[in-house]
């Protein structure tokens, strides 16, 4: 008798959460996985000194001492006497973190948010814009203003309306005292590279650049440094052995087909995917296969984001999940989205997530 005749597994494609504005903001604070994260928990890789030169910038631009408006030493302005003057940069309101992906920078976002006294917000840049679909406009600069500082991770525009929107939130907020710690694989004046007309909107974007002093962060991806190749697939056979070995341990385990996956990530919003994984402790997919609607692979990027999050494993038959993006999407707009979803995936189809 094969594993599935013999337990009652739970399927994703039951779920369909939806959470209210109230519940988005409450959920703005660092992933398990960064609950205890702090600058001096960050390991720098020697071989790289901007990560090291990274850390010590942002507990500066977040100390008490040091609140990022060139004052008191400020941002850039550690370790220097105090009759020298921080550079101008230090008057900036935001920090945004450049850099590949796996090299630390959500880690130091968190470290950041931990560091700063007051009342603060941590969330995706999906997870923002949810906020201002939920409560409108006005009702979310309501929740938000008055914060003193706000952290956005994985920020990287999909489309015009966004960087409208995100330029206007960030401007009127920062007029009001916020600061702000942004993360993202793309420095902020090639926002939209390859995805949009970016030209016909450089005001924007430029607009939202001024704000922020970039750090750029280079290094290896360190969800990679022990792993070797691509995601781990399973045969049929092992999946059921999979299934057995978790129904045995008392862990929860989903099991779903790709497809059926695939198709109900397009009926629930990404800020709600949080919800499909509420309890779950090992995800199931069976005859995982190449996408080629861009549409699609972008919500399965979304919801992998929230499954590393949770540090959540995966155990899939059919093609590698680090192959699914077909169709030429590797090379297109979007291929640091989906290289950093590769690496998110090799991870957690491996034994060594975390």
């Amino acid at each position: 008798m094969s594993a599935t005749q013999t337990h009652s597994f739970a399927s994703l494609v039951d779920r369909n959460p939806r959470i209210s504005g109230t519940e988005l903001v409450a959920t703005l604070v660092p992933p398990p996985q960064f609950a205890n994260a702090s600058f001096d928990s960050y390991v720098p890789d020697e071989n790289y000194d901007s990560q090291a030169q990274a850390r010590d910038l942002l507990r500066a631009f977040v100390s008490p001492r040091g609140n990022g408006n060139g004052k008191s030493g400020g941002f850039f302005g550690f370790g220097r006497k105090k009759a020298e003057a921080a550079p101008a940069a230090a008057s900036k309101p935001g920090v945004y973190l450049d850099g590949g992906f796996g090299v630390g920078k959500t880690h130091l976002l968190a470290a950041a948010w931990h560091a700063q006294q007051g009342r603060k917000y941590f969330g995706t840049f999906i997870e923002y814009t949810a906020l201002v679909g939920a409560l409108g406009y006005a009702g979310a600069v309501s929740v938000l203003q008055g914060a003193k500082l706000i952290c956005i991770d994985e920020f990287e525009l999909d489309d015009p309306g966004d960087t409208m929107l995100m330029t206007r939130l960030i401007g009127d907020l920062t007029k009001t005292g916020s600061k702000f710690v942004a993360t993202s694989n793309t420095p902020p004046n090639a926002l939209g590279e390859g995805r949009f007309a970016a030209a016909d909107f450089m005001r924007e974007i430029q607009a939202m650049s001024d704000r922020f002093t970039t750090i750029r962060i280079d290094g290896v991806d360190y969800r990679q440094r022990d792993l070797q190749g691509e995601a781990v697939a399973l045969s049929d056979e092992e999946y059921q052995f999979a299934l057995a070995d978790v129904a045995a341990s008392g862990l929860r385990m989903t099991d779903d087909g790709f497809d059926e996956l695939i198709a109900h990530l397009a009926t629930v919003h990404p800020s709600s995917y949080i919800g499909l994984l509420e309890g779950v402790q090992t995800i199931g997919l069976r005859g995982v296969h190449e996408l080629t609607d861009q549409s699609a692979a972008l919500r399965f990027v979304a919801f992998i984001d929230r499954v590393y999050d949770a540090q959540i494993p995966i155990r899939s038959t059919g093609l590698p999940l680090t192959e699914i993006f077909g169709g030429g999407m590797i090379d297109g707009g979007y291929r640091k989205k989906y290289q950093r979803c590769q690496s998110r995936l090799n991870a957690l189809t491996s034994h060594e997530i975390g």
